[in-house]
């Protein structure tokens, strides 16, 4: 019996893909490889996970596609990361994000029920908080004003899975991931747009004036923490779970468990990279928020997780992956 992987030719899934391979379990990987960025950068992922996962280029946002895709194959667990990422692309493109992340993800819930798989586990996002002013985000927080479309087919998922759950007694973890960085990550955020930018020399656009905060979290510990949580399937035993609601359906946060300021990110770049930024300041961003902060109490008590990689350590290997990508010599 195999784990689906959906989004496997994404950053996170990628990384998902081959720790799961690496101890052990067989692994199907999907992605309709979209030009969101460039789709290269995708197929070079698939590259350096080749032969260890069986992979289908499939549009799971299509149901027709997506049976047909994995027909025939014995899958028992799904971890479910592809979506249309990004919120500000949310401003432009929004149809791509109700296709993409609400057609596509009823249609993994009914694959998921079709099949009787023993835990889905999924994607959500910090950007569920919104405008939050209280923290640490808590799980138990309110998520009912989103600030941007993204963020509320996010919150729309969770609503959708704790459905399927409650009906259909479906076990299922979601898990707000907070900024995740590392190798293999995505050339429209941050880390690479700021290392690009001031190897070649030039500005770098920061938003809100540079008042801003994040929490910050290596892929590294991001895997760790997909992994813990597929491992434990919540229980079908009507006590109360992270979330809030009774049914076999949990949600967790997955971040670093510190806000750090902007600038302080530049730093460690600026040092990796050996040159200084040139900042071009600008007003905060239709969309954003100007500080995410997780609480990962129940985390660390249900999952037994907790991050391991400081912002110190966790840039510089990006930008040393960036070096050796960038200049095609890098393969992992």
């Amino acid at each position: 019996m195999a784990v689906l992987v959906t989004g496997a030719a994404g950053f996170i899934g990628a990384h998902v893909a081959a720790a799961l391979h690496a101890r052990g379990d067989e692994v199907i990987g999907l992605d309709n490889l979209n030009d969101y960025y460039p789709p290269q950068l995708k197929r070079d992922r698939l590259a350096a996970l080749a032969p260890d996962i069986r992979f289908v280029e499939a549009d799971f946002a299509d149901e027709a596609t997506l049976a047909a895709a994995v027909a025939g194959m014995d899958i028992d667990r799904i971890v479910h990361l592809g979506a249309q990422a990004g919120v500000r692309y949310s401003l432009e493109n929004p149809r791509a994000y109700a296709r993409a992340n609400l057609l596509g993800h009823l249609n993994v819930l009914e694959l998921a029920r079709e099949r009787g798989v023993r835990h889905l586990a999924y994607a959500s996002s910090s950007s569920v908080y919104g405008g939050n002013e209280s923290l640490p985000f808590r799980v138990e927080d309110r998520v009912d004003h989103p600030v941007s479309l993204y963020a509320a087919t996010k919150k729309a998922d969770e609503l959708m899975s704790e459905s399927y759950a409650h009906l259909f007694r479906l076990p299922q973890t979601g898990l707000r991931f907070f900024t995740v960085y590392g190798p293999w990550g995505r050339p429209d955020m941050a880390p690479w747009l700021f290392t690009a930018a001031i190897i070649a020399g030039r500005p770098i656009k920061v938003f809100n004036q540079g008042r801003m905060q994040r929490d910050f979290t290596y892929i590294d510990d991001i895997v760790a923490g997909v992994l813990a949580a597929l491992d434990r399937p919540p229980a079908d035993d009507g006590a109360t779970k992270p979330g809030g609601g009774t049914a076999p359906h949990a949600i967790y946060n997955l971040g670093n468990n510190r806000a750090e300021p902007l600038d302080r990110f530049i730093a460690v770049i600026e040092q990796a990279c050996g040159r200084s930024a040139i900042r071009d300041l600008q007003p905060m961003q239709p969309g954003d928020v100007p500080a995410t902060y997780a609480d990962i109490g129940e985390t660390t008590r249900d999952l037994g997780w907790k991050p391991a990689t400081p912002l110190a350590e966790g840039l510089p290997r990006f930008v040393e992956w960036y070096g050796r990508y960038t200049s095609g010599v890098a393969t992992a």
